[in-house]
Parts: structure tokens; C-alpha cells; sequence
């Protein structure tokens, strides 16, 4: 077997679990249509109608290179570099800023520069499923590493025992999913200490992969602080599907923080273009780009949102469960009765409720609710899970 074609097989594997969940599920609904569907974060309302208007607005040619190639636009970078600089308090400029398809899009640019084959990236555990195919279709390896047991903290110990010489990137996911925790900055300037050191250990810099796509979804008044903020050696990566609630329109970007060295910030600059015609033009459809400047205003309610997280967090703990109150996501994240989450999953489903069992995340004890429901899915599906609480 050829080391593409290996590559490739090690990423079917690895996203082998997620795939066959999918199906099973869709052929679920098919028999038993969903009462409330709890599993992807995909919405059931209609979409904000200022994201269909800009969208109808842009798309409408203003002049003949309307549709033409698109790449890194100056006017939507520079737009991009000062509202990051803004919300995090960084001097980003227009070079910093790769525009790309999504999270997903940004995530993949991020691998290509940083990663050569053989490297390790280390991910948190729970965590986002769709690291691991990634890296095996970069030929790098990732080394899954457990979050504090019950607090889902950092674990600055855990961290420190799987580096080794290989290691390239550790990747922070805050607010992270599944769980909500959003990480403070002492424990941000924790880990960059930590990294610091390990860098001057191994010989080599570590980077810190800052997966944001839910930065702007917190509850409670709860502040942010990137790791960038702490770590020149960052990368972030940012989608608006989370914050518009619209995963099918396909824009994020990759910033490149300001603070670092300038020879290596300049390196990655000169590194965008080639890297994204290299990861199959990964760059947003015209239209999004000319749309920036109106979808940045605009936000699911977060209100509602925090008002679904009380409502089936209350209820659900009065039942006995033991669930994580995120503080931000618009996930909930608990442990199944038994410790089975597949068992679980499998009882909710014989009433139209469907969750996302934990087996999913590497973590079969617990499970996951999207609250992108609605609030009379909500209403529809807690008697179900009352239920389930006794079996």
C-alpha cells in the first residue's frame, strides 16, 4: 500500500466510529422520525433572516470580478484583523489573517504548515472527533490526552507526560466541546509556561492550535482569554457557523498572532497563499467574503440559548444525573445512567429522542445534548429522559 493510500485508510479509521454512528442514526430517524434530535448541532429554525438578506445582497454581482478567484481579500482581511484586535486585545494586521472554509478549513491550513509526517499533536479527551482523521490524512499522530476527571480543566500534568521529542502542536479547545469549560487565563499562562520549558527540552518549538469556533457563545457573563493572548506561538482557528447557528456556510479563518517572532510570523504569512491553493483552494465563496462586515454583527439569541441550558440542566439534575453546566457551547455534557451511554442513547431513541452517545468522544460513560433544539423539543423530550433515569 502507497503511504497516500495508507494515510488515507488511517483516516477512514479514525473517523470510522463517527461514520458508522451517522448511519445508524439516520436510519433510526427513518423508523422512528425524531421527536427531538439532540445529536449534531445543525439548527431546527428557520435562519436568522439578516444571514438570508446578506446573503441574497452579496450575492449579486456589483461588477465583472464579482465571481472571479478569490483569495486572501485585503479589504475582508484587514476588516477581520481589526475586529480581532478589538475583542482580543492584539495588534493583528491584515497579513495575519488567512481567510478559509470554516473551523474545518482553518484547522486543515493550520496541520499543513505546522506538521510534517510523524509528528504528534496532542488533543483533549473528551473532545472533537474529527482531530485524529485530520492528522492521519497529514500523516501526524495524535496523542489524545484526558481533561482533569471532573472539572475538565486543563491537566498541566498529563500534558507534560506525552510530550516527547515529536511533539508539534497541542491543541486548546475553548470553550470546548463537549463539555462547555471555558479555560481561565491562569491556567492559559500555566500551559504556556509548560511549553516554554518542554520547547527548550526537546530542541524544538510546541504550538498551541487554539480551536475557538465558540468563542462568542458564553454564558453567565463569563469573560475569554485566547491563548494567543499568553503564547506568541498560537494559532487560531475561528468559523461563524457556530455563532449564526448556519454549519453549512462554510466561512472562518486562520489567524497568525501578532506577538510572535517577526521572522516566523513572516514566514507563515508568505505560507497562506501556497497553503490553501494546496489544501483545495480552501477559501470561502465570494458572496460570504462580501458578507463579513454584515455577519459579524449578527448572533443566535443567547438568551434562549442559556434559558434551554437551565431548563434541561435543572431538570435533568433533579433526576438524578450528573451533568457539567457549561459555560459556554451550546452543548450539555453528563454521565448516562449505568455508565452506558450507548445503552442509553439506544432507550431514548425508542421515543423519537436522540443524544449523542459518548462513545463518539473515546468517553462510552457519558453523553452529549445539543441545545440547538427548540424549546418544544425540549418540553417533548424531559419525560423521556425522566424516564431513563430509572432504568
Amino acid at each position: 500500500m502507497s503511504t497516500a493510500a495508507a494515510r488515507a485508510h488511517a483516516a477512514a479509521q479514525s473517523i470510522s466510529k463517527v461514520e458508522t454512528f451517522f448511519m445508524a442514526h439516520h436510519a433510526a430517524v427513518s423508523q422512528t422520525p425524531a421527536v427531538a434530535d439532540f445529536t449534531f448541532g445543525n439548527p431546527h429554525e428557520m435562519a436568522l433572516p439578516p444571514l438570508v438578506q446578506a446573503i441574497k445582497t452579496r450575492a449579486e454581482p456589483q461588477d465583472v470580478n464579482w465571481y472571479a478567484y478569490k483569495s486572501n481579500e485585503s479589504e475582508a482581511c484587514a476588516f477581520l484583523a481589526g475586529v480581532l484586535s478589538e475583542e482580543l486585545g492584539l495588534p493583528y494586521e491584515e497579513e495575519d489573517i488567512a481567510l478559509t472554509k470554516g473551523a474545518f478549513g482553518a484547522i486543515k491550513m493550520a496541520f499543513t504548515m505546522l506538521l510534517e509526517a510523524g509528528d504528534e499533536c496532542i488533543v483533549p479527551l473528551p473532545g472533537w472527533f474529527c482531530y485524529g482523521s485530520m492528522l492521519a490524512a497529514a500523516g501526524a499522530v495524535e496523542v489524545q490526552v484526558p481533561l482533569a476527571s471532573e472539572t475538565f480543566d486543563l491537566d498541566l500534568a498529563a500534558i507534560a507526560g506525552a510530550i516527547t521529542p515529536k511533539t508539534r502542536i497541542v491543541v486548546v479547545n475553548t470553550p470546548h466541546n463537549p463539555t462547555g469549560r471555558i479555560y481561565s487565563r491562569a491556567e492559559l499562562e500555566a500551559l504556556a509556561d509548560l511549553l516554554n520549558a518542554k520547547s527548550r527540552e526537546i530542541g524544538r518549538r510546541i504550538w498551541i492550535l487554539s480551536d475557538e469556533p465558540y468563542r462568542r457563545i458564553r454564558f453567565d457573563g463569563i469573560g475569554f482569554t485566547s491563548p494567543a493572548a499568553v503564547y506568541p506561538h498560537t494559532l487560531i482557528d475561528y468559523s461563524y457557523g457556530k455563532i449564526l447557528l448556519a454549519p453549512g456556510l462554510r466561512l472562518g479563518y486562520l489567524a497568525i498572532t501578532p506577538t510572535l517572532p517577526a521572522e516566523e510570523r513572516n514566514e507563515l504569512r508568505a505560507l497562506r497563499f501556497a497553503v490553501q491553493m494546496a489544501d483545495g483552494w480552501n477559501v470561502p465563496d465570494a458572496p460570504l467574503i462580501y458578507a463579513l462586515p454584515d455577519l459579524e454583527t449578527l448572533s443566535i439569541d443567547l438568551g434562549a440559548l442559556a434559558r434551554r441550558r437551565d431548563h434541561m440542566l435543572g431538570a435533568l439534575s433533579d433526576w438524578g444525573y450528573r451533568m457539567t453546566r457549561p459555560e459556554g457551547t451550546f452543548y450539555l455534557w453528563g454521565r448516562a445512567p449505568g455508565d452506558d451511554s450507548g445503552a442509553f442513547a439506544e432507550v431514548l431513541a425508542q421515543s423519537g429522542i436522540y443524544v449523542m452517545p459518548g462513545t463518539i468522544f473515546d468517553r462510552p460513560t457519558d453523553f452529549r445534548i445539543c441545545l440547538t433544539a427548540t424549546d418544544d423539543m425540549i418540553t417533548a423530550a424531559l419525560p423521556a429522559f425522566q424516564a431513563a433515569a430509572q432504568v
